[in-house]
């Protein structure tokens, strides 16, 4: 009897366990997520195949691209912006009800905007700007108590504003601009909006209505003039007025300074203060959080030298903890002054939160004073690459062609389908990140140059690092997407050999030559000597030799023989590798060498023990 009870017990106990694992599932055993997610992906027109991972038999949707979920699981982002997306925004993606932020910016989507987005009550930033909307805005979007960013500019967007989102108190930024909305303007609650732009609107005799960012303390104190001040006041009685609450606020000022000098001379204790920042808004372009400096002094213990956690040629990155118990890691730039004025820092903020991908460092916010410019990111656990290499336990064969996988797809994104694409410029294991789960994070692509679709290259000062840099950007400055694949493919030769670059040729006597060393032990199939002592024989010695090829074929001299990221992906994945490998080895038998240094001769010259060695650090560019 009391086995029967126990069987009983046991049952029960996994009936709730296989109820809650299936609490998403819809009869037929299909996740109502993804089913929401197919429906999305099937009204969309998709030219750069972003969306090919989509799987409809899937349970999980967690692996795939442009999706974000929470620690349970569940789709909490959808970010696909900058990917010339056409097509219609299907109503499914109200049965995302976990949804947190949905970013579909400067894509090509037409249609009317769903009404079923009401539905979306945890959803806190939404940006359909860019795009081709159609029809009204939804008067349904009063409904989610949660939003606080909303973006909706630059559509084809007609009708009233409705005048239910003036009773929206919880968001802090609205812009409707560049649509062909119809008046009257709702008095909204917001921190600042914006309804430039729509000709309706903004006839001549409006023209201070549109004037773009409304501050709210500015409307807050002229609605509270107009309404306080007596029907009949003269032009001498208002000028009184003015006069005695200036006078009244100056001498609330100095009595507010006055306390704080007298509190803190009392108690003798630090206050972290910046008397030149100005801005206080939380949010501000677009997902990103604008923190005021004296939060991250706080977060970080005044920038101790306990919490630095890495230096770069930008400058130095701490960890730091939030109030909220977010754990940060916060990049203070040197010299916040030469990253340029105020709009040009904000636009490079706006470019590096367009490139939203599972293999990028996400920016989380920023901070900009008179003299601080600072930008913070999710913290990475498990540190660099770079640093992970040489602790312990060695990273197994299996992580490292999973870090090689994670950060080639990071800089595919980055060069083919981002928009505008971004040149890294120092492509390298300690710009490699690790997640919990040791999953490649590309970092620091932010602070490389933009590259224009007309643009080939980039002449500026040479930026990144001895032993990385590839010899044509060396020698005349020229950067390309290439370059980052010459440094990807040093990198594969650091996670094969569990060395820096500069380290591994130096091993075996070969100074500066590593490349040379590098391609003769690969064809005497020696290529044990350069596996990482630490991983002993616990390798596969085919998939060996297939990064080698790899890394062979990317760390080509002339760039136009280098791979794309396209391709080495798809190498690296299995697919098309040995064509290539034989296609270079044809090419290199028959090409002349009579008066042509090889790419390593050249490259040693470059690697050698010279005083570019010293000066590595300076060298250094993004990180």
């Amino acid at each position: 009897m009391e086995r029967r009870e126990d069987a009983a017990l046991c049952f029960v106990a996994l009936l709730c366990l296989w109820t809650s694992a299936t609490g998403l599932l819809s009869p037929k055993g299909v996740n109502y997520e993804v089913q929401a997610l197919m429906g999305i992906r099937d009204s969309l027109e998709d030219p750069h195949n972003v969306l090919d991972n989509w799987d409809e038999t899937a349970v999980d949707p967690c692996s795939w691209a442009m999706v974000t979920c929470s620690s349970d699981g569940l789709v909490i982002g959808l970010g696909i912006p900058s990917q010339s997306l056409s097509g219609t925004l299907s109503a499914a993606i109200a049965n995302l009800t976990n949804l947190q932020i949905v970013l579909l910016q400067n894509n090509n989507i037409s249609g009317r905007i769903p009404t079923e987005l009401g539905r979306l009550q945890k959803l806190q930033t939404l940006d359909f700007s860019n795009n081709f909307f159609t029809g009204q805005v939804p008067n349904t979007l009063y409904h989610m108590k949660s939003l606080q960013y909303l973006r909706l500019n630059n559509n084809s967007l007609s009708g009233a504003i409705p005048s239910t989102l003036a009773n929206a108190t919880q968001l802090s930024f609205l812009d409707l601009s560049y649509n062909n909305l119809s008046g009257p303007v709702p008095k909204f609650h917001v921190k600042s909006f914006s309804v430039a732009g729509n000709p309706l609107i903004c006839a001549a005799r409006n023209e201070k209505e549109c004037s773009g960012m409304i501050s709210l303390l500015h409307s807050f104190t002229l609605n509270n003039s107009q309404k306080t001040q007596p029907p009949g006041t003269t032009k001498g009685q208002k000028i009184a007025l003015a006069f005695g609450s200036s006078l009244g606020c100056v001498c609330l000022l100095l009595l507010g300074f006055g306390f704080l000098f007298w509190w803190r001379q009392r108690h003798n204790q630090q206050i972290f203060f910046d008397v030149y920042e100005q801005h206080h808004e939380q949010l501000c372009l677009g997902n990103l959080r604008r923190f005021q400096f004296r939060e991250l002094q706080i977060a970080t213990n005044n920038f101790s030298s306990k919490t630095l956690i890495g230096k770069g040629g930008f400058g130095n990155v701490y960890k730091g903890y939030l109030e909220d118990g977010m754990v940060v890691a916060v990049k203070r730039l040197k010299d916040g002054n030469a990253i340029g004025g105020e709009v040009q820092f904000q636009t490079e903020v706006e470019m590096i939160s367009l490139a939203v991908h599972r293999n990028l460092l996400r920016l989380y916010g920023f901070c900009m004073t008179a003299t601080e410019r600072l930008l913070v990111y999710p913290y990475m656990s498990n540190g660099s690459v770079a640093l992970r290499l040489k602790a312990k336990p060695a990273l197994d064969w299996g992580t490292r062609k999973r870090i090689a996988l994670g950060a080639a797809r990071g800089l595919l994104y980055l060069h083919e389908q981002c928009d505008p694409k971004i040149i890294h410029r120092d492509v390298k294991a300690a710009n490699i990140l690790l997640d919990d789960y040791c999953e490649a994070v590309v970092g620091d692509f932010g602070l490389a140059k933009l590259l224009d679709h007309s643009d080939s290259h980039v002449t500026t000062a040479v930026r990144g690092t001895v032993g990385h840099i590839a010899p044509e950007y060396l020698s005349t400055g020229q950067s390309s997407e290439k370059t980052d694949v010459f440094g990807f493919g040093i990198l594969l030769l650091e996670l094969i050999s569990g060395q820096r670059a500069l380290e591994f040729g130096k091993a075996a006597n070969q100074k500066g030559a590593m490349l040379d060393w590098v391609k003769k032990i690969h064809q005497e199939k020696k290529l044990d000597m350069l596996v990482d002592k630490d991983l002993k024989s616990n390798y596969d010695r085919i998939e060996l030799e297939e990064m080698a090829q790899v890394a062979l074929l990317c760390t080509q001299n002339l760039p136009s023989h280098r791979p794309k990221m396209s391709e080495v992906v798809r190498m690296l994945e299995g697919d098309g590798l040995a064509e290539k490998w034989e296609a270079s080895q044809r090419v290199e038998s028959t090409r002349c060498r009579a008066n042509e240094f090889s790419s390593s001769e050249r490259y040693s010259d470059l690697t050698d023990d010279s005083s570019l060695l010293a000066q590595a650090m300076e060298l250094s560019g993004p990180r």
